[in-house]
């Protein structure tokens, strides 16, 4: 074949596939979009998926259809959206829990946490609450710790799960303190509750919004939130660094990905729908019912905070030699 039409040819067919790209990026989105959720139904990431998925879909002209596809400690559902085509047509909401701990405790998932995805945005922040027995003789943080140290090893504290958060958040909480408690595991905080108020366990770290009603009825005591500022949901309620143990945080984020290799486009389209649609009235009013606050930003903060963040939680990890089982 003449070099020239060798070259004319390879030419027009790169030429033709940046039109289709640049044509895919100018329509999109052409169909409704799936929004994997790792967990199952009703619960937090799932309420708060849903109360921003509908006001992205709705800005955007095209549902937002939320997958719930739970198991595994939310790897099913990542493992899903990691091997779905990166053409912006599926994403997936990610947490703590999927992203910055997972591949630390689950050493065998099908995906690399750090590869196999193209950050979008964050779009929420949750604290937890340090809840305790009403049978417990403390008031404060400060308190709880003495106690621990002059009972060594006699404190149980419930979670929601080896190698969860709210695991995690103990464990954390317990190093940074220089106390020792017994971990007993639940699945989930809610079924740890009747314990705790029954003192079989002492202290948990749950959500603010599923442990505050439990507070408002007397029938458990809250210490503080997890979080590095005070929550809108508790003003009154001091934070754990402001009240015998300066510097701890643990929140849980929450942030959207797509497949790896997304047309940057789309990618920073879908950045900008997110961000739009989080500092919507109504979606932050929805969020805050939830005990979250909308974050944003761009894709490459989001991927510094799961960096550090992942970074973090495996020096825990290694340090309190946690697993999974």
């Amino acid at each position: 074949m003449n070099p020239w039409l060798r070259l004319a040819g390879t030419s027009l067919v790169a030429g033709l596939a940046l039109a289709a790209a640049t044509a895919s990026a100018q329509d999109y989105p052409a169909k409704p979009i799936r929004l994997i959720v790792p967990f199952p139904a009703s619960g937090a990431t799932d309420l708060l998926a849903r109360a921003i998925a509908q006001k992205v879909g709705a800005n955007m002209g095209q549902q937002i259809v939320v997958d719930n596809r739970p198991g595994a400690g939310g790897a099913i559902g990542s493992d899903m959206a990691a091997k779905a085509a990166p053409d912006g047509y599926t994403l997936l909401i990610a947490t703590t829990s999927t992203h910055s701990i997972g591949p630390h405790i689950q050493t065998r998932l099908p995906y690399n946490a750090k590869t196999d995805f193209t950050p979008i945005g964050q779009v929420a922040i949750a604290t937890n609450v340090l809840l305790v027995s009403n049978a417990l003789p403390v008031k404060s943080v400060k308190e709880l710790i003495d106690h621990a140290k002059a009972h060594p090893g006699q404190l149980n504290y419930a979670s929601s799960g080896n190698g969860t958060v709210v695991h995690l958040t103990a464990e954390a909480f317990a190093t940074q303190a220089g106390i020792s408690m017994t971990h007993i595991p639940y699945r989930g905080t809610a079924l740890s509750i009747p314990d705790l108020i029954s003192n079989k366990v002492q202290v948990l770290f749950d959500s603010i919004v599923s442990g505050l009603p439990h507070v408002k009825d007397g029938k458990l005591k809250a210490l503080a939130v997890t979080s590095e500022k005070r929550s809108p949901l508790a003003p009154d309620l001091p934070t754990v660094s402001e009240s015998g143990l300066p510097g701890f945080v643990s929140d849980t984020w929450f942030g959207i990905y797509g497949p790896k290799n997304m047309p940057a486009d789309i990618v920073k389209r879908l950045n900008a729908e997110f961000n739009k649609a989080i500092a919507a009235p109504e979606v932050r009013e929805r969020l805050a019912k939830l005990g979250a606050e909308p974050v944003g930003g761009t894709p490459a903060q989001f991927a510094t905070l799961v960096s550090q963040d992942s970074a973090r939680w495996a020096r825990l990890i290694k340090e309190r030699n946690i697993t999974a089982d």
